[in-house]
């Protein structure tokens, strides 16, 4: 049983993705805060993301993953969040890197470029990775404006 919680948030072009991870998720035995929204009918991406981001701000969550379209609203909007780390993840390497060299606590899928079995590997990838600190903490560190 894993004890981390996920926030997890989507617009209408992630919204079965951001399902099909929920259950992925629970699965493996994450805690799942589900920001939304409920169906596939047009949403404004950056609602769902300030909930996300709103939860790894605030600590009620610790990391969140988003899905839209292209990956980039989400994580443009995440990242407004003080303490937010969110990173454009599209394989799993990159999510990987982002967690281990940029202590990403966010990550962010583009929906419309990837295939379920990928986004899978890519969340796998950032979960089971931790940050290596050392050279990478200072940079971290610089970070915030």
């Amino acid at each position: 049983m894993n004890n981390k919680t996920i926030a997890l948030g989507s617009d209408h072009a992630g919204f079965e993705l951001k399902n099909d991870l929920l259950v992925y998720l629970v699965e493996q035995g994450y805690n799942v805060q589900d920001m939304g929204p409920d169906s596939a009918d047009s949403v404004d991406y950056p609602d769902f993301a300030h909930k996300v981001g709103a939860a790894v701000e605030s600590k009620t969550a610790d990391c969140g993953i988003l899905i839209c379209g292209s990956g980039n609203g989400v994580c443009i909007t995440a990242n407004k969040h003080v303490g937010v780390r969110a990173a454009l993840c599209w394989e799993p390497e990159i999510s990987a890197l982002a967690k281990q060299h940029n202590d990403a606590n966010v990550i962010c899928l583009p929906a419309r470029f990837i295939s379920q079995e990928k986004a899978f590997a890519i969340v796998d990838a950032y979960l089971n990775m931790d940050f290596e600190g050392g050279r990478h903490l200072n940079r971290v560190n610089k970070i915030e404006g």
